[in-house]
C-alpha cells in the first residue's frame, strides 16, 4: 500500500474514532495546508460531510485573500462555519500592529508574542469554552452571525504535524489538556500500535491529531493527488518569493521560491533547496520556545 494510502487510512479512522467518543467536537480551521488537508480528510470520513462545526480564530489581520477562501469552501461544502474573536482587545488597540511604532519602553506596546497570546490563544481558549460570543457563518444569506450556542467544546480536531516543528513533536494522536486548556508536556497518555485513550476524566479538553505523521512533502503530494484547493498565497507570483506558512499580515514573510504551482514546490522538498529553512520561519512570532510557550498555554 502506498505511503499516502496509509495516512489516508489512519487520519479517517483517528477522525472517525474522535467523532464516536466525543460529543461535543470540533474543528480547528487555520485556512493553512494542513488544516485544509485535515478538512478534506474530514469530508471522506464522513461521505462528502463535516459532522461537527469548523472554528476559525479571526485576529483581523489575515491577508484577505485567506478570509475570502475561507467562507467560499465554507459556503460550497456547506460547512458549519464557526468564528472567534478577542473583540475587545481589538477595540482596545492592544496588538503588536497597533502598538510597534511605540519606543520600547513605552508599556502600551505590545510584542508580537504578546498580541498573540490575546488574539489566538486567549481568542482560542475563550471561544471553545464557551466564555465568549461565537460567530456562525449563515449558508443561506452569506454572512455571519452570533452563534446562540454557547456550550463548550471538549474534543478538538486540530492540523498539526510532529516534523513542523519542535513542540509539535512532543504531542499524542489523543492529547489531553485541563480545564483551563493548559498543557503538561510531561504528563501525556502512552500510545502503541493504534490504541487510543479516549475516555478522560470530566472536564478534560483533549486535542486530536489526525495528521501527527505526516510530513510536509506527504500534505504536498496529497493536495496533488486529490487536487485539493489551496489560496495562492503558497506560490510564486512573478516576485520570486511565497509563504511557507500563513500567518497574520504584519507577522509573517515569504521564502526566497520561485515555485509557481503543487508541482514545483513538491521538486523544491524533494531536492533538498529548502533543507535549511525552517517550515516556519517565516513566521516571525515564534522566536526562541515562543510557540511552545503558547501552546502549552492553550495555542493550538
Amino acid at each position: 500500500m502506498e505511503i499516502l494510502d496509509q495516512l489516508e487510512q489512519q487520519s479517517v479512522y483517528i477522525l472517525r474514532e474522535a467523532f464516536k467518543h466525543f460529543e461535543r467536537l470540533c474543528m480547528l480551521w487555520s485556512i493553512g495546508k494542513d488544516s485544509t488537508v485535515l478538512l478534506w480528510l474530514a469530508r471522506k470520513a464522513f461521505f462528502g460531510h463535516v459532522p461537527f462545526p469548523l472554528v476559525h480564530i479571526d485576529t483581523s489581520y489575515k491577508i484577505l485573500e485567506m478570509i475570502t477562501y475561507r467562507d467560499k469552501l465554507a459556503m460550497e461544502y456547506k460547512l458549519n462555519m464557526i468564528v472567534g474573536q478577542n473583540t475587545e482587545a481589538l477595540k482596545a488597540g492592544t496588538t503588536f500592529p497597533l502598538t510597534q511604532h511605540l519606543p520600547d519602553e513605552d508599556p502600551k506596546k505590545i510584542s508580537r508574542v504578546s498580541c498573540c497570546g490575546l488574539l489566538k490563544k486567549d481568542a482560542l481558549t475563550n471561544t471553545l469554552n464557551g466564555n465568549w460570543p461565537r460567530k456562525k457563518l449563515n449558508l443561506k444569506t452569506g454572512h455571519y452571525e452570533e452563534d446562540p450556542d454557547r456550550e463548550p467544546y471538549h474534543g478538538v480536531i486540530v492540523g498539526a504535524r510532529a516534523d513542523e516543528e519542535g513542540s509539535r513533536s512532543k504531542e499524542r494522536y489523543f492529547s489531553p489538556r485541563d480545564k483551563n486548556n493548559l498543557w503538561d508536556v510531561g504528563d501525556q497518555p502512552p500510545e502503541f500500535w493504534n490504541q487510543f485513550k479516549t475516555d478522560f476524566a470530566p472536564g478534560t479538553h483533549v486535542r486530536i491529531h489526525p495528521l501527527l505523521d505526516w510530513t510536509e512533502l506527504h500534505i504536498w503530494e496529497y493536495i496533488k493527488r486529490e487536487n485539493i484547493p489551496t489560496v495562492s498565497l503558497y506560490y510564486d507570483q512573478g516576485t520570486g518569493t511565497r509563504y511557507r506558512s500563513l500567518g497574520c499580515a504584519p507577522c509573517q514573510a515569504p521564502i526566497q521560491s520561485a515555485a509557481k504551482n503543487v508541482d514545483q514546490i513538491i521538486e523544491e522538498l524533494k531536492s533538498g533547496k529548502l533543507k535549511n529553512i525552517a517550515e516556519r520561519s517565516g513566521r516571525l512570532q515564534d522566536g526562541k520556545h515562543g510557540l511552545e510557550e503558547l501552546r502549552r498555554e492553550g495555542y493550538m
